[in-house]
């Protein structure tokens, strides 16, 4: 048996090798027609996601931070509007809120799905509240449910940042549905990743649907060349990277299936350990798009793992209230203390659908060696 002696975070070139043929031969048909913008690829892969969400409508773009800009500018967010999300989060989710031109409201997480926590997003709304966007983080739901419950209340449209959440379920319904308008990244470490940048939003009303088709080109209405209804931007996803993703989307769930097979094998593995392993909220279906331990020697576990060969991630060392352009938004370190807590103490340990059993146990061993040694 070969010892390991180097395990990646990810593996890009492992999935590429089950279905590479197929991907070359689709780019090889767009290159052939040379129809690079548009198109029926990008038509398809619209209809196609939206089946697999089971939504009306799919818009894609040219990266999930512009998925999230066209959704909240297609809802009429603008100049003097809130929009509360959370900081435990890839600043882009921040970023499309400050780039629409509204404020960026911050509330905590709560500690199983380390997504926003319901009782503090009901405090935090206000007159000026125009949108809320949780975020599925790692390939678990948010409590949507309870999230939408409360937007439904008070007439506020909800946003899914799910661009870590692939085909993730609660109660049998997939994350993208729950909202007003759900939006995905495609950058290629996603479970659905594209061979470079694209994004999607996905909703059930046509309007809004037409209104972020426009702000995706130029403003320009369907079908009417030149003529501009809006202040629009250039987010239209190339028709190769809609090649790509039209080959991969039948094996999403697959892939899925075999993260969660890799995370069991981590969860056993850990179970007598002292590092925290993730949680899955009742009646959730988690795809794992990362695997983060939580441990208060963090630090030290990271450093101890890399002299190992093992890579691994933090998502995220600085949470997006405290990160410099952001800071005018929040209360200042203190405010948040669970998504605080988080940011000290997460780990992302490897984590891929073609991750080996031999390679996670490398993982697992050489992580309660540095445990027991701190």
């Amino acid at each position: 048996m070969t010892t390991v002696t180097r395990v990646p975070f990810v593996e890009l070139q492992a999935q590429y090798s089950t279905i590479g043929a197929e991907i070359e031969a689709r780019v090889l048909e767009v290159l052939r027609n040379a129809q690079y913008i548009g198109g029926p690829e990008v038509a398809g892969l619209e209809a196609e996601f939206a089946a697999y969400c089971g939504t009306a409508e799919a818009i894609a773009v040219n990266s999930g931070t512009a998925a999230l800009h066209v959704a909240l500018l297609a809802l009429g967010v603008g100049p003097g509007d809130e929009v509360i999300t959370v900081a435990h989060t890839f600043v882009a989710t921040a970023e499309a809120v400050v780039q629409a031109g509204a404020t960026p409201v911050f509330v905590d997480i709560e500690p199983v799905t380390m997504g926003m926590d319901p009782a503090q997003l009901e405090r935090a709304i206000t007159p000026r509240t125009r949108a809320i966007i949780p975020v599925h983080l790692y390939g678990q739901p948010a409590r949507i449910d309870e999230i939408q419950a409360i937007a439904e209340r008070h007439g506020i449209p909800v946003i899914e940042d799910a661009c870590q959440a692939h085909g993730a379920r609660l109660g049998g319904r997939r994350m993208g549905a729950f909202g007003t308008i759900g939006c995905f990244s495609f950058y290629p470490s996603k479970n659905l990743g594209a061979i470079g940048e694209g994004g999607i939003a996905v909703t059930d009303s046509p309007e809004l649907a037409s209104r972020m088709r426009l702000f995706r080109a130029h403003g320009e209405a369907e079908n009417q060349r030149y003529r501009h209804e809006v202040v629009g931007y250039n987010y239209r996803l190339p028709a190769i990277q809609a090649a790509a993703l039209r080959v991969k989307l039948p094996h999403l769930d697959g892939w899925s299936a075999q993260r969660r097979d890799r995370a069991r094998r981590y969860d056993e593995l850990l179970a007598d350990t002292e590092v925290v392993t993730p949680r899955v909220q009742p009646g959730a279906e988690h795809v794992y798009h990362l695997y983060p331990i939580r441990h208060p020697r963090r630090d030290g576990l990271q450093r101890g793992l890399a002299e190992a060969g093992i890579q691994t991630g933090i998502h995220y060392p600085i949470p997006v209230h405290l990160q410099t352009p952001y800071a005018q938004y929040g209360a200042g370190r203190g405010s948040l203390p669970q998504t605080e807590a988080a940011a000290a103490e997460v780990l992302s340990l490897p984590m891929y659908a073609e991750l080996r059993d031999d390679q996670i146990d490398h993982v697992v061993s050489t992580l309660q060696r540095l445990v027991q040694a701190l």
